[in-house]
């Protein structure tokens, strides 16, 4: 993507309303929206996160199917989810919304118990070991959403790498947590959610052109 195209969508993000974007510093100190957005959204409806949202294609595809519940995407890059803001802002979806942060910020976003569900779409596996502590599923991450999420809180981790997968489904099981759903190859074998089959990713359909297995597990932070 050019240079002038990310400022232009850079600007055209601060003017839609679904977008946030919050200095860290204001994070840090006392992020407005943090225990209360159902004054962002004016109403009182589950709220639902996908955490390194992209191009926004899932919390944009499972608001559309759900009106009843609110969704927030989050992600660093502006640029990218300015996808997402848009096609909302242009189809009048009201339950959307955008945060531009790091997701290792997510506990100063939200209040505890604040959120009912988690999807982690795609995200980049970490795979080096000197990199663990940036994979979206490590123990660290996990108190995080443990603390945000509901006390029967659901995430979802949808994934073309194996070794994530793998990861995951150890790190889960080590810690005592339940286990809801698990499918390492959700186009080929039968019983997957209907969101993890209809919804698919900017990335994901680059992944499926290649004939690489999208996994997914479905879990709670139980421990």
């Amino acid at each position: 993507m050019g240079s002038k195209n990310k400022l232009k969508r850079f600007k055209e993000n601060e003017t839609f309303p679904n977008v946030i974007q919050p200095q860290r510093e204001k994070v840090l100190e006392g992020f407005e929206f943090k225990g209360n957005w159902s004054s962002f959204f004016k109403n009182e409806n589950p709220l639902v996160l996908e955490l390194g949202c992209g191009k926004g294609e899932y919390t944009v595809g499972l608001a559309q199917k759900n009106s009843d519940k609110n969704f927030i995407g989050i992600d660093i890059k502006g640029a990218r989810f300015w996808r997402g803001a848009k096609s909302a802002q242009e189809t009048e979806l009201n339950n959307v919304a955008f945060v531009r942060t790091q997701v290792e910020l997510v506990d100063h976003l939200f209040g505890e118990n604040e959120v009912d569900e988690i999807w982690i779409t795609f995200p980049d596996p970490q795979i080096k070991y000197k990199r663990t502590k940036h994979r979206l599923t490590n123990p660290l991450f996990l108190e995080k959403y443990k603390h945000i999420l509901k006390p029967d809180g659901i995430v979802n981790l949808k994934t073309d790498s194996e070794f994530m997968h793998g990861y995951t489904l150890g790190l889960l099981q080590g810690l005592g947590c339940e286990i809801l759903y698990s499918n390492h190859d959700v186009y080929k074998n039968e019983g997957s959610p209907a969101e993890v089959l209809e919804i698919q990713t900017f990335y994901e359909n680059q992944y499926l052109e290649k004939g690489k297995p999208i996994t997914y597990i479905q879990f709670r932070i139980t421990n």
